[in-house]
C-alpha cells in the first residue's frame, strides 16, 4: 500500500488480547466486518450468538442488556432511548387496530397522552381504572383488552396499589401486563416474582424501566430498557424494536454500565434520607398530606409493606406533600422558588435534590379519595446531607409565609 490514508484506513496492527479492566470496553459501531460472504449471511443478531449492524448490538450493549436481567430477573432485554421510548414500544410491540389498554388514572403522564394520541389515532381504545380499587380494573376489562398497565407506586402521588390482586385480575382475563419499574427499579421488589416464596411465581408479562433514574444516577442520561421472562414475547417486542430502528449510544451505554454497581447503595441513601425527611414533614402545619409508601397513613401502604418492607426492599426517592388549601398558588410557587438545595426540574434519582409543584386536577380524571385537598407538590431526595435538606424545606415555608 502506497498511499498514507489507505495504510492509516487498514493498519495491520491488532492490540492482544486478553485486557481486563474494571469497566466494560466501548464498542462504537454501524458498520460491523464479516470475513466472508457466508457469513455475513448466516451470522444471527437476534439470539446475541453474533454481530451484524450496530444499530442490533455491540458487546457493550449486550453486556449492558444481562446485567439490566440480572437486576430486574427476567431472561431478555431491549434497550431504547428513554423510558417514554420503553413504554411506547410495548404498547406497539402488542397492539393492534381494535385493541384496548387499561391504564391506571395515576399513571406516568406521558403513558396517557400516548394513549390519546397516537394510539387513539391508529383505531386502539384506552381507559382508566382506579389502580387503589382492583374492583374498578376487574369493571372495565373487556373483551377487547389486550394490555393492562400496572404502576407502583403511582406518579407524583405516590399511592402503592395492590399490585398483586391488579395483575391476577388482568392475567385470569386474558391481557398481558405491562409494569412501569421504574420506582421500584428492580430493587424495592421484584417484577417477574411479586410473591416471593410462594410455589408458583406470579409475574407481570413486561418490564419497562426508564434507566435515566436509578440506573444511570447521574441526571445525565436518557435511556430505558423493556425486559421480558417469555420467549415468544420478548421476539415480538424485539422484532418491532428492529423496524422501529430503536438505538442507544455506546457512551450513554457505557455510563450506565458504569453507574449499576453502586446502584443498591445509591439507591440506599436516597431511600433512608427520603423517609427522614417525609417523616420530618408531618411535623409541619402547611402539609396537610405527605405521601410516601413508608408512612403507615399513606395510601396503600399495607401492599407496599407486605411487597417491599423488607431488608432487600425499599421505597425510591420520592415524596409529595399537599399543601393546605388555603395557599394560593402564588404562595406554593414561592414556596418552590425559594428552595435553594432542591432545584426546579423533573426526572429524580440523580445526587441533585429536585422539586415540582404539579396541578393534580389536570392529571386525574378526578381527585383521588385517597389524597387531600390541596397543592401537590413532589420532591425527589439527592444525595445531599439530610439536614442541609430539611433546613431548605423550612427556610422555603418560612418565606412562603
Amino acid at each position: 500500500m502506497s498511499s498514507l490514508s489507505t495504510t492509516l484506513i487498514h493498519h495491520p496492527y491488532e492490540a492482544p488480547q486478553g485486557f481486563e479492566a474494571p469497566q466494560q470496553a466501548v464498542h462504537k459501531a454501524s458498520t460491523v466486518f464479516f470475513p466472508t460472504v457466508a457469513a455475513m449471511r448466516s451470522r444471527e443478531w437476534k439470539d446475541k450468538t453474533a454481530y451484524t449492524y450496530g444499530l442490533h448490538g455491540t458487546p457493550t450493549t449486550y453486556a449492558l442488556e444481562e446485567r439490566l436481567c440480572t437486576l430486574e430477573g427476567g431472561a431478555q432485554c431491549v434497550l431504547v432511548p428513554s423510558g417514554l421510548a420503553a413504554v411506547a414500544l410495548v404498547a406497539l410491540s402488542v397492539l393492534k387496530t381494535g385493541d384496548e389498554v387499561l391504564i391506571p388514572d395515576n399513571a406516568y403522564g406521558p403513558n396517557k397522552t400516548l394513549a390519546e394520541g397516537e394510539l387513539l389515532a391508529w383505531g386502539i381504545s384506552h381507559r382508566y381504572y382506579n389502580a387503589m380499587d382492583p374492583r374498578d380494573l376487574a369493571a372495565k376489562l373487556s373483551p377487547a383488552t389486550r394490555l393492562v398497565w400496572v404502576e407502583a407506586a403511582g406518579s407524583v402521588t405516590l399511592e402503592f396499589p395492590d399490585l398483586q390482586a391488579l395483575v391476577r385480575l388482568a392475567k385470569a382475563h386474558g391481557a398481558l401486563v405491562a409494569l412501569d419499574n421504574t420506582w421500584g427499579a428492580g430493587i424495592a421488589f421484584k417484577p417477574f416474582d411479586l410473591e416471593p416464596g410462594a410455589p408458583q411465581a406470579l409475574a407481570v408479562d413486561i418490564s419497562a424501566h426508564a434507566l435515566t433514574k436509578y440506573p444511570s444516577g447521574g441526571g445525565d442520561v436518557l435511556m430505558g430498557s423493556v425486559i421480558t421472562r417469555d420467549a415468544d414475547l420478548h421476539m415480538q417486542i424485539k422484532l418491532c424494536h428492529m423496524r422501529l430502528g430503536l438505538s442507544v449510544g455506546a457512551n450513554d451505554a457505557e455510563m450506565v454500565l458504569r453507574s449499576l454497581p453502586s446502584m443498591v447503595l445509591r439507591y440506599r441513601a436516597h431511600d433512608e434520607a427520603t423517609r427522614a425527611l417525609a417523616f420530618w414533614a408531618q411535623t409541619q402545619p402547611a402539609f396537610v398530606q405527605v405521601l410516601h409508601p413508608a408512612l403507615p397513613d399513606s395510601p396503600g401502604h399495607g401492599f407496599w409493606k407486605a411487597l417491599c418492607d423488607r431488608p432487600d426492599g425499599g421505597a425510591a426517592c420520592l415524596f409529595s406533600v399537599v399543601l393546605a388549601p388555603h395557599f394560593s398558588q402564588n404562595q406554593v410557587d414561592a414556596f418552590c422558588d425559594a428552595l435553594q438545595l432542591f432545584r426546579l426540574g423533573y426526572s429524580w434519582a440523580g445526587p441533585v435534590s429536585l422539586v415540582v409543584p404539579y396541578n393534580l386536577r389536570s392529571m386525574r380524571a378526578q381527585w383521588p379519595a385517597e389524597i387531600a385537598q390541596g397543592t401537590v407538590v413532589r420532591f425527589a431526595v439527592g444525595l445531599e446531607a439530610v439536614s442541609d435538606l430539611q433546613a431548605d424545606i423550612a427556610q422555603a415555608l418560612q418565606a412562603m409565609r
